[in-house]
């Protein structure tokens, strides 16, 4: 049964094995020791229909990339996330497994971006933390008093009382997003309550952290007014809870009996275990 939810989730959310070894190390190294055996990482991907040649191009595009480091031995590879990496995945976390900010709303940040090569670079860093484009050089994001890392352009805080619901909807393409919750949303619905072996519930925990974070890392937060009609955004993350609380027993066994990094089993940071149980369990 599980086995055929996964096959059945795969048809309608692809996966790329890059982007699936990141949320790999996101949700499950990340708050172990950053270090995993390269074995899990291929055995992790295959229950999800991603072969090891796979496997291993990605891991050394993520290598390439500055997002994780390897080192051997003996026989054996291990894969560590860099620093640079860490603190990447930290704010993604915060992003995906904390309860939503629902401070009100102080203003906009504004980030005026340059002409010229180093622009499309800028786009991307800002659009990996959550700003949209309002004008070809002009990035925003609502501001709740959330600090923001070193951005590589000028920065400026404003308020307005005009109304930005336009503006707003098109530097994020809201109603694809919606589209994309509703998709969610329909897709993940059927697995509630499901029971399955803690090899299955680890697949399937992945392919829903998967697909949930792509949707929690470009959702701005916009105020209600702004949002499209019949929004599911607060729906999709009660759901998201739900189940990652439901499949997580099961998960955490099938890591603790068959993870292991240099020093042998993975050992989960109580703390951040907690926190992030914490976090999910308020709605």
């Amino acid at each position: 049964m599980s086995t055929a939810l996964i096959d059945q989730i795969l048809e309608s959310f692809p996966v790329r094995a890059g982007a699936f070894i990141v949320t790999l190390y996101g949700d499950v190294v990340a708050p172990r020791g950053g270090e995993v055996w390269m074995g899990n990482i291929i055995e992790a991907c295959k229950v999800v229909g991603i072969g090891e040649s796979r496997v291993r191009t990605a891991v050394s595009r993520l290598v390439a990339a500055g997002q994780i480091e390897g080192e051997k031995e003996g026989r054996k590879s291990y894969y560590r996330l860099t620093e640079r990496a860490s603190d990447e995945f930290t704010r993604a976390a915060r992003l995906i497994y904390r309860r939503p900010n629902v401070a009100r709303l102080k203003g906009w940040h504004l980030v005026l971006l340059p002409h010229g090569a180093e622009r499309e670079a800028l786009v991307s860093r800002l659009t990996r933390l959550r700003f949209g484009m309002a004008l070809p050089h002009l990035a925003i994001l609502p501001d709740r008093g959330e600090p923001l890392p070193p951005l590589g352009a000028p920065h400026f805080l404003a308020t307005t009382e005009d109304d930005l619901t336009e503006v707003a909807r098109g530097a994020w393409h809201m109603e694809e997003l919606a589209e994309r919750v509703d998709h969610f949303v329909a897709g993940f619905a059927p697995l509630k309550g499901i029971r399955c072996a803690p090899r299955d519930a680890l697949g399937l925990r992945l392919l829903l952290v998967h697909t949930f974070r792509q949707i929690a890392l470009a959702d701005p937060m916009l105020p209600v007014p702004m949002l499209p009609q019949d929004w599911k955004g607060p729906e999709a993350r009660g759901l998201f809870a739900q189940l990652y609380l439901e499949l997580s027993p099961a998960a955490d066994a099938a890591i603790a009996e068959t993870f292991v990094d240099r020093d042998g089993p993975l050992t989960a940071d109580p703390t951040r275990i907690a926190r992030r149980i914490a976090d999910l369990s308020y709605s």
